[in-house]
């Protein structure tokens, strides 16, 4: 395959979250979309006559067995991200994982060991991490924008009361630490490392999921982060880096529409624009670069596991409050 041949790509599931992603790989010429599978070949197929998909299977195990898939794209339920992605770097694709890849860090670390034995690739499908905006962020941190960081601020909700809804269920790990939560953790994460304690408190609604989570981090150098999260609050969004000489705020940080860093200090507030672009079509391109040798994966085993282990943290310190 030459260095510029788009990588042929597959997505296991008809999950909503796909609706995001498929456009983007329409869009790149890094990226050829060619089959889609279900649990069931009409749904398949009329999935992917919907999207102008080539390909339709009526399981997941055909589609891994397409000789022409070079990589996957899983957008199956939380409980089925690792066991999936170890299939399939076992049949030989490359994998992006669809976030939160697991709550266990035993289960990341057995998927990113699969994909060692098996000379592929995989990530973990943190869109926003691929956007201009979080590589400005770090660039405005490391420069000493804000001096030294002391504090970072984040949260992440929305409504939702269909306990049927997929998100809401415990059988498929629901939740809103899982859901949404979880990129109050990355993004804290991004900003300073790997925490070094953590405490959660969660409330508990009737579907037996997190409805609202509320965590604090302590990062090494004395950094400290506390967020919230939840599907039964008002749709927020926002990450805060507060420094010993200002902050830096991004009032869309996770979905990325409206790209801009607001630099507060004492003296008034800078606003750094950041060039709009989509985070989903870019995760699929990095990955494909990757594959061909043209870059190296954003995210790689390293982030996955801190951020499971952060996760399985967070809620071993709720359950056991």
């Amino acid at each position: 395959m030459g260095l510029g041949a788009a990588v042929k790509w597959g997505i296991i599931s008809t999950a909503d979250i796909n609706r995001k992603v498929i456009p983007g790989a329409h869009a790149s010429e890094k990226v050829d979309l060619i089959a889609v599978a279900s649990r069931e070949q009409a749904r398949a197929e009329a999935y992917a006559r919907e999207w102008e998909i080539e390909r339709a299977y009526g399981s997941y195990d055909a589609l891994l067995g397409d000789d022409d898939i070079e990589a996957v794209y899983i957008s199956l339920p939380n409980t089925m991200h690792c066991e999936w992605s170890i299939r399939a770097v076992e049949a030989g694709k490359h994998v992006l994982c669809e976030k939160p890849m697991s709550r266990n860090v035993g289960d990341v670390e057995a998927a990113f060991d699969a994909a060692e034995r098996s000379g592929r690739i995989l990530t973990e499908a943190f869109m926003y991490r691929h956007h201009p905006q979080a590589a400005r962020l770090r660039e405005l941190i490391d420069e000493g924008a804000v001096g030294d960081v002391r504090i970072v601020r984040s949260c992440f909700s929305y409504s939702l009361y269909d306990t049927e809804n997929i998100r809401l269920r415990t059988d498929v790990e629901g939740g809103s630490l899982m859901d949404v939560g979880c990129y109050c953790v990355s993004g804290s994460r991004l900003v300073a490392g790997e925490p070094e304690q953590v405490h959660g408190q969660q409330f508990v609604g009737p579907s037996g999921t997190d409805w609202v989570f509320t965590g604090t981090m302590r990062f090494p150098g004395d950094v400290f982060a506390l967020f919230d999260c939840g599907t039964a609050l008002p749709e927020r969004d926002e990450l805060e880096v507060i420094g010993s000489e200002g902050s830096l705020f991004l009032d869309d940080p996770w979905h990325c529409n409206e790209p801009v860093i607001e630099l507060r200090r004492d003296s008034g507030t800078e606003l750094i624009e950041v060039e709009k672009a989509d985070p989903y079509r870019l995760e699929l391109e990095n990955l494909s670069d990757a594959i061909r040798g043209a870059a190296e994966p954003l995210l790689g085993r390293d982030d996955a596991v801190g951020q499971a282990r952060a996760l399985e943290e967070l809620y071993r310190s709720a359950s056991s409050a």
